[in-house]
């Protein structure tokens, strides 16, 4: 059985930092999930921009 009540894992969506400010059209963006009671504050991941073609940092968004 499943169970009842608040889930403490969560998908969040990634985002990255360096393509909003170069202004370069699209966006890199990656879905995984966190440990809502564990990692309350906003995530920060190091992740590929195929854009770019480097690894930038992503931070979470809404």
């Amino acid at each position: 059985m499943a169970k009842k009540g608040k889930d403490n894992r969560v998908q969040v969506i990634l985002e990255c930092t360096e393509m909003k400010e170069s202004g370069l059209p699209g966006t890199s963006r990656y879905i995984t999930t966190k440990n809502r009671k564990n990692t309350p504050g906003r995530l920060e991941l190091k992740k590929y921009n195929p854009i770019l073609r480097k690894y930038t940092i992503h931070k979470e968004i809404k």
